[in-house]
């Protein structure tokens, strides 16, 4: 699996941690990443934090290879294929994310000799480490997570924890919540990741998750984007245009309020009771080219098919370049609607609102009320406008009138986890009392190292 490589104590102790971590939150579409110090006074900020694209993309209009930071100097996102290291929300493919990993954040000969600034020029060895990892994690891709960072990279000290667990200590999204110090985790909270793989409900307890109560969705933003794909491929071949297919997920959809009522305002009606579409919902989204449009945008429905047509031949555009529009209707709220509503696609699972219940089911009946008065919701997913009130209205349907709920997004949702990783890097004393050093993976090995990351103390 890895490389096997001497195990040397000369840069750090097991009673010395290195003054700076390495927050790591690893994710499937991307990797969040930045520096944190318990010795530093400079207040935490998520301008702190990089977000670097997890994958390796090959163009095949400028026969190009793009690795992690590399993707953003790519002017061209037209049929791009994609490789990602991480699949199911685990990662299966070392030797890709070990590419993205030093093109990202490692200090390597490769990068000086190329002058590459890209990176966050870490020094393993001088470094401290905190990896997230997705919940329920097979033991064997644990294990390799942990001869990576040990025996590859060499890093001085290690945490690995599911990403959930660091919301716990990021500051808290609502106003009425005192806010905690850093290293300090908030008492109770019923997290809700909407990610690229999945979506997972996770109940926390002083930042420690209740493994039995966890619950998966596998739906999320990469669902949504496949969805979307098929649909708008009924009118124009998109299948090979990810990157172009999430831009246009990203502008226009939304989750609906009222399903059916929607779906009645953007249907067209039959042969013989025929009706007017609500020009409200439909837009159309000119598509980029690359050249005069690096990005698409979307503007109001125009009926005129003529317009259309003439805008596709360059006539009455601006500099009479051609412009290539994707009409949306329904599509724009029916693919959010997985979430909520899996069965659309045949999937044999309750939605997002089912999903928690399911989770809250698994608690004592005396905890429900505390969690749910604490649900927070992060992730990627969650950024579509009308996610959270259509979450909170669906819990409220579900459960007793005298129950609390209240639903808030974190201010950050992306960089959320990163942000608790970073607080908690911040305490020392929280910082000890989670890390294992490179000595003690040598002296105990990878049991040990794995119980004490799941709370164990003894050998």
């Amino acid at each position: 699996m890895a490389r096997q490589k001497s195990l040397s104590t000369t840069a750090i102790s097991p009673n010395d941690l290195a003054s700076r971590t390495l927050i790591l939150d690893n994710g499937a579409h991307t990797i969040k990443a930045g520096f944190s110090s318990h010795l530093s006074s400079t207040p935490i900020s998520t301008t702190a934090c990089h977000v670097i694209p997890n994958c390796i993309a090959r163009s095949t209009r400028d026969r190009r290879t793009y690795i992690g930071p590399e993707l953003t100097t790519c002017a061209d996102f037209g049929d791009l294929a994609y490789r990602r290291p991480v699949e199911k929300g685990y990662v299966v493919n070392w030797e890709g994310e070990k590419a993205i990993w030093e093109r990202g954040f490692l200090a390597n000969a490769a990068n000086a000799a190329n002058n590459d600034e890209s990176g966050l020029g870490c020094d393993p060895a001088e470094t401290n480490l905190i990896l997230t990892e997705a919940p329920n994690a097979p033991i064997s891709l644990q294990r390799n997570a942990d001869e990576m960072v040990f025996e590859e990279f060499n890093f001085g000290a290690y945490y690995r924890t599911i990403a959930p667990a660091l919301n716990a200590y990021a500051p808290s999204p609502f106003p009425s919540t005192t806010a905690s110090p850093a290293g300090i985790p908030l008492e109770c909270m019923l997290l809700i990741d909407a990610g690229h793989s999945h979506t997972t409900i996770t109940p926390l307890y002083h930042g420690r998750p209740l493994h039995p109560a966890i619950r998966r969705l596998e739906i999320g933003g990469k669902t949504l984007t496949n969805r979307l794909k098929d649909l708008i491929s009924r009118t124009f071949d998109v299948h090979r245009e990810d990157h172009l297919v999430e831009e246009i997920k990203e502008d226009v959809c939304y989750v609906s309020p009222s399903f059916t009522r929607d779906l009645e305002r953007t249907w067209k009606g039959g042969r013989y009771d025929g009706r007017e579409v609500d020009s409200s919902v439909v837009v159309d989204y000119v598509l980029p080219d690359y050249e005069h449009i690096k990005r698409g945008f979307y503007r109001p429905h125009d009926t005129d098919v003529m317009n259309l047509r003439n805008r596709a031949l360059g006539i009455g555009t601006e500099t009479g370049r051609r412009e290539h529009v994707v009409t949306l209707g329904n599509e724009r709220f029916t693919v959010p609607e997985l979430l909520f509503t899996p069965s659309d696609i045949g999937m044999r699972q309750a939605g997002l609102c089912g999903t928690v219940l399911q989770s809250l089911d698994a608690l004592p009946e005396g905890l429900r009320q505390a969690y749910l008065a604490n649900v927070v919701v992060v992730g990627g997913t969650s950024l579509l406008p009308g996610f959270v009130e259509r979450l909170e209205s669906e819990l409220r349907a579900a459960v007793d009138e005298a129950t609390v709920i209240r639903v808030a997004r974190a201010e950050s949702p992306v960089k959320n986890v990163w942000m608790g990783g970073a607080r908690l890097a911040a305490d020392e004393a929280a910082l000890r009392a989670v890390m294992i050093t490179r000595q003690e993976w040598a002296e105990n090995g990878e049991g040990w190292v794995r119980r004490r990351f799941v709370g164990k103390k003894g050998r």
